[in-house]
């Protein structure tokens, strides 16, 4: 399926635009757009699709997605599952991406929300306990308009953002931001690994660039980062192979290469460990209609 780019207007230059949909599906196919986003699932069940998360959705599904952030729910209509429904109701608010920018950089009123549109860039649920107490406040945004809509829309920010109930969708490597890798030694070994994990990573090149004995490096990598340096390279190696199945272009076995694995039967066993599917069901389950 190719990724679209939605273009999204703002009527007469509001900040906050509110949608409220029912139909049997949803309007847009795996796309992306620059405003940020929240879609609150009313009614209706199906797949949700964020970066390289792939998930079933219920009625209570309470996403926040960040600028540029590839996505799509598709509804499931089908007549042969039993919790089946032909009903899809939910509501989309979006906002722009310099949304309060100066404010959440200079006041500290805004640091709560700052942070909330940081870890939305790899979209965030919330838990269905915490959207069924949101939902009055969504409901306020969605009733009312001009500067009472603005100040509504606020108030579900702060709300959302005192949360910790939540998950992070997309994979810790999906989407990589620009640092100065120049601080300190993890971070230039991070810096490193995000830009050669396509090319073959030696232990002991790695290890140089923390200027550490390899067998010392392993033990300091584990511990600063949860994981081995090969579990560590092959999740951003799947992360990249999702992208490119999702765009439909090549093969799994050109996948497979073009991502940094060196056999097929290496890389779909690291895919179906990182993302609970293999790549070809992966594939099929995002193109069923």
């Amino acid at each position: 399926m190719k990724l679209m780019h939605e273009q999204i207007d703002f009527p007469g230059k509001s900040v906050v635009k509110v949608k409220v949909q029912e139909k049997e599906n949803f309007t847009y196919p795996w796309h992306f757009h620059s405003e940020y986003e929240i879609v609150y699932v009313l009614e209706g069940i199906g797949t949700r699709f964020v970066a390289d998360s792939i998930e079933e959705f219920s009625s209570g599904d309470f996403v926040l997605m960040a600028s540029n952030l590839p996505h799509f729910w598709k509804a499931d209509t089908s007549p042969y599952k039993e919790d089946s429904t032909q009903r899809l109701k939910y509501i989309v608010i979006q906002f722009p991406n310099e949304f309060f920018r100066e404010a959440m950089t200079d006041y500290p009123e805004f640091y709560k929300i700052k942070e909330l549109l940081k870890r939305s860039g790899r979209g965030i649920s919330f838990t269905k306990q915490f959207a069924e107490k949101a939902r009055k406040k969504v409901m306020k945004v969605v009733r009312s308009d001009g500067f009472d809509r603005l100040s509504y829309m606020l108030q579900l920010l702060q709300f959302m953002a005192k949360s910790n109930e939540y998950r992070l969708l997309a994979g810790e490597y999906y989407q990589l931001e620009k640092h100065d890798f120049t601080s300190n030694r993890l971070t230039k070994v991070m810096h490193y690994l995000n830009t050669n994990y396509l090319k073959k990573v030696e232990l002991k090149d790695v290890a140089s660039v923390a200027n550490m004995h390899p067998s010392a490096f392993c033990r300091y990598f584990k511990e600063s980062s949860g994981k081995s340096l090969s579990e560590f390279v092959n999740e951003i190696r799947i992360g990249y192979a999702c992208r490119l199945l999702l765009e439909g272009k090549m093969t799994v076995s050109q996948i497979c290469f073009d991502s940094g694995f060196n056999n097929l039967s290496n890389f779909n066993r690291a895919f179906k460990k990182n993302t609970g599917y293999t790549p070809t069901s992966y594939f099929e389950k995002f193109q069923r209609k």
